[in-house]
């Protein structure tokens, strides 16, 4: 059984996850490739560290690749009345990136590139063992004029309870089979809108993290509506999506 976070520190947390809310919307309103370019500089900063974070800025830059092939382009879809309609991508808001004693940095600097040149903003919950690498990652990022806040690495607290309490849109997650099931569970019990999960389970080999379509699984679609054609020539905008707002 899972402790229960105090009061104190669910307070910390709620303070962290508004501080990254407050910049998600700026982020988000980048646009992929204004993202990639920031993304690409923390990812020459997190290469010149050297060691295992060499690996872990191969990755940032597969997954920047990916981002400007998969979802920059904007798809015109003409409409039947002479409406146009552009398909794209944003972001889904606050992730919880985590993992179990498996998490390696190459994988979470993975998890949190797919986030990040999606549109989200993260709250980072490690292992003891990975919190330097984990302050590394986010240094780099504000070096590289990441919004500060943007991802907030949360201290010492117990990810299940994160997961119940914690206002979230998703989780990725790098764990063992078990680990993952139960945090799958305390999802589903949450109130509310579903939340994404992304599940890791081969921490050495990552299929799903070094997959091409990663990133996919941190975006939502959204649609806009441009009608020309309204009665007296009045132009019209509608803007659909999954977003909260």
């Amino acid at each position: 059984m899972s402790k229960v976070i105090g009061t104190q520190a669910m307070n910390e947390v709620s303070t962290l996850a508004a501080q990254s809310q407050a910049v998600w919307e700026e982020w988000n309103n980048l646009g992929v490739l204004e993202r990639v370019l920031l993304l690409s500089n923390w990812a020459d900063n997190v290469g010149q560290r050297g060691g295992d974070f060499k690996p872990a800025a191969d990755l940032i830059r597969f997954h920047l690749n990916q981002a400007e092939a998969l979802i920059a382009p904007v798809h015109d879809m003409p409409g039947p009345t002479g409406e146009t309609n552009e398909l794209y991508t944003a972001g889904r808001g606050l992730f919880l990136v985590t993992g179990d004693e498996s998490l390696s940095v190459v994988a979470l600097a993975g998890q949190l590139t797919a986030a990040l040149v999606a549109g989200n903003c993260a709250l980072l919950s490690v292992p003891a063992s990975l919190k330097h690498e984990a302050e590394a990652l986010i240094g780099d990022l504000v070096k590289a004029s990441v919004p500060n806040r943007l991802v907030s690495l949360l201290d010492g607290e117990t990810t299940e309870d994160v997961i119940v309490s914690a206002p979230i849109c998703g989780v990725a997650a790098v764990a063992n089979s078990a680990t993952l099931i139960a945090m799958n569970r305390k999802l589903a019990a949450r109130d509310g809108v579903l939340v994404q999960f992304v599940a890791e389970d081969n921490a050495t080999q990552l299929p799903l993290i070094a997959s091409p379509t990663y990133l996919l699984r941190f975006i939502t679609e959204r649609t806009r509506t441009i009608n020309v054609t309204a009665v007296g020539g009045n132009a019209t905008l509608l803007e659909l999506g999954s977003g909260e707002h």
